[in-house]
């Protein structure tokens, strides 16, 4: 990376959409649209046709790692096959017994996963995108979670528990399929077997709290060192707990983001290019991804600030307040 570009400074900005505008973004978004498409592309060619059931699904956040997924599938997979998005939410005690709300479901991640269906429905309004909101009451929690508990070792920390609970019960897919234009809800089992998952865009792209505090702490040196541990260890902490949750439901999980042409754009993409601490919440964290899916027509969702799964769909701290997302499973 150019040296001029780890101490120029950088007016502050809130439109993504003037981004695009300096040139020395653009090839890099194209660079990761083309090989992004690939990586989504060669992961659904091959699944077989199960008569009018649904091939394909998501799971969906409405964040911007898993509506670029949606927005790229949709421009190769075939017109009149429906794509499900499961949004996934959790029956909190201890957030409803400290706040006040209309629904135990009415969770960040159920907030913006609306937002993004509805996006995606006007980016591309011929497809079926099947909304299914998986709703879980806290005794599926209790019933479950010992053998979800099974199901992450090695991995055995209170954070484990809380992804692994949001990703076992969101690709279990039982839900209620939404009504778009009447908002109705009835009953659905998702039909997919093979789920296109979002991991690798955080590790990569600079998503996490940790990567902002890498930048606050030693700027592009300390933020680049902790990028380059977070890629090099994401199998052994992340993909084999994800997939042995995954496939417990006899689905097959894919991780388009982790495809070795990805991988291998992404690494060799210029720091500043991939992500800009100098920015907000929003902008600064994954910002060559926000571009593309500004590029895509995803304006609302580009700019939605990186919320981990268990706060986003409320599986963490359910009982207290106190517990680390470190502490070890009992």
């Amino acid at each position: 990376m150019d040296l001029a570009n780890q101490t120029t400074p950088v007016e502050p900005c809130n439109d993504i959409s003037l981004f695009p505008r300096v040139s020395k973004f653009q090839p890099f978004i194209d660079a990761l649209e083309r090989e992004l498409t690939e990586a989504i592309r060669s992961r659904v060619s091959t699944i077989p046709q199960r008569g009018a059931a649904a091939r394909v699904g998501i799971l969906f956040s409405g964040g911007v790692d898993c509506i670029t997924i949606a927005a790229l599938l949709t421009r190769i997979w075939p017109r009149h096959e429906p794509i499900e998005l499961f949004n996934v939410a959790f029956e909190n005690p201890r957030q409803l017994k400290a706040h006040k709300t209309a629904s135990a479901y009415d969770v960040p991640d159920r907030k913006t996963g609306r937002a993004g269906w509805l996006e995606l429905c006007q980016m591309d309004p011929g497809r079926d995108w099947r909304f299914v909101e998986v709703d879980v009451p806290y005794d599926q929690v209790l019933e479950h979670k010992q053998h979800i508990c099974q199901l992450l070792v090695p991995s055995d920390t209170v954070m484990d528990l809380s992804i692994g609970m949001a990703i076992w019960f969101a690709s279990r897919g039982h839900g209620s399929l939404v009504e778009k234009d009447s908002g109705s809800r009835s009953p659905y089992v998702g039909q997919a077997r093979v789920l296109l998952l979002g991991m690798g865009a955080d590790e990569q792209l600079g998503g996490y709290s940790r990567h902002r505090a890498a930048w606050e702490r030693g700027q592009w040196e300390d933020l680049g060192r902790e990028i380059r541990v977070d890629v090099e260890r994401i199998a052994t902490r992340n993909l084999g707990r994800d997939d042995r949750i995954v496939s417990d439901n006899s689905k097959e999980s894919r991780y388009p983001f982790l495809a070795a042409n990805v991988v291998r754009l992404l690494s060799s993409t210029p720091l500043d290019r991939k992500m800009d601490m100098r920015y907000a919440r929003g902008i600064g964290e994954k910002l060559l991804l926000r571009l593309l899916a500004y590029q895509l027509g995803l304006t609302n969702a580009s700019t939605l600030a990186k919320r981990a799964i268990q706060f986003g769909a409320r599986t963490a701290k359910m009982e207290t307040g106190s517990t680390k997302g470190h502490t070890r499973l009992q």
